[in-house]
Parts: C-alpha cells; sequence; structure tokens
C-alpha cells in the first residue's frame, strides 16, 4: 500500500508510475501495481515493483526541515539504480522538463530511536540506505556535509532522516513500527 497527501492507496485506487496521484476507477490495477502510460495512447500494461523506495523523517522536524531532508535523501536514492528514474517529460507545446523517479515513495516518520534502529537494520541487511543528520542543517556544502558524517560513529548519528531502496518484504520488515507521514 502506498501513501500519499494524506490517503493511502489500497484497493480503491492505484498509485501510477511517476506521479503521487491516484485513479479510482474500476477497471485500474489495485494495491501496490502501478499503471504505465503511453503520452499518446493512454495507460498500458500493468507495473508491479519489485522494490520499495521509503524515506522516514524524525517525527519533530519543522515542515520546511521535512521538505529539506527529504528532497536531499531522494537525490540519493535516484542515483542508485540507471533505471530507477524515467524519461524525460513532454508537454503538448514540446516544452521538455527533467524525468523522475519511476516508482512510487512512500514518506513515513518515527521517533529518534527508531530512525537509528531502521539505518542500522538496513545496514544489515545490506539495503541502499540515504541519511540525514541533524549537523547538516547548518553545513553549507557536500564536502562539509560528508565531513560531518565522517567524524560521528554509525551509532551515535543524530538522525533526522533515512531513505531506503530495496526489495519490498525487506523494506517493509525494515521500516516496521515506522508511521505513515501525516
Amino acid at each position: 500500500m502506498y501513501k500519499t497527501g494524506g490517503a493511502a492507496v489500497g484497493n480503491a485506487g492505484c498509485m501510477h508510475e511517476n506521479t503521487n496521484s491516484t485513479d479510482q476507477t474500476e477497471d485500474q490495477p489495485t494495491s501496490a501495481e502501478a499503471t504505465t502510460k503511453n503520452p499518446t495512447t493512454g495507460p498500458t500494461a500493468p507495473v508491479r515493483f519489485d522494490t520499495k523506495v521509503v524515506v522516514v523523517l524524525r517525527d519533530d522536524l519543522q515542515p520546511w526541515q521535512e521538505l529539506n531532508v527529504t528532497a536531499f535523501l531522494m537525490s540519493g536514492i535516484a542515483t542508485i539504480d540507471e533505471g530507477l528514474v524515467g524519461e524525460n517529460y513532454r508537454d503538448a507545446d514540446g516544452n521538455d522538463y527533467l524525468p523522475m523517479l519511476r516508482q512510487p515513495v512512500m514518506v513515513m516518520t518515527a521517533d529518534r530511536d527508531k530512525l537509528a534502529s531502521i539505518r542500522a537494520k538496513a545496514m544489515g541487511r545490506g539495503i541502499p540506505t540515504a541519511i540525514y543528520t541533524e549537523e547538516l542543517f547548518s553545513t553549507g556544502h557536500d564536502a562539509a556535509n560528508r565531513a560531518a558524517v565522517a567524524g560521528v560513529p554509525a551509532e551515535e548519528l543524530n538522525l533526522v532522516g533515512v531513505a531506503l531502496r530495496g526489495a519490498k518484504n525487506g523494506v517493509d520488515r525494515v521500516v516496521k513500527g515506522a508511521r505513515m507521514h501525516p
């Protein structure tokens, strides 16, 4: 099940590839299926994702921090697999737009201890993980970000967010206990 805009997407609708919108029509796929769309002919075959992308944010962040952390974490996820990002978008006037992820992203929240547990479990399972620590709010560039993380042992990282991409069942086990973002 995917969540977007405060509404879970399950049997009533489907999450479409490259979007966070749902379609409530009866003939659409359900659950964790997505529908690819051909821009000229409409929907094509359903897509079943073998992997899941999840961002987990610490539950005490300010809204601007949540957005900032999510954006940075997703930039890490987008780089791990060449096929994860789709094709460029083009509108009817011929304007080109950048490509986006091909699969939905779940955003969840957890407390400080749960975030640490999620990081440790993901690392133990070999699930690709992006992290964002509280110290990164006060750094000004990429080298300073990496230095702020490098100076702290893994168990002492002051995490404010993690992002994971891996096999659905593995990611589900790792994030168990986190809550869907309100």
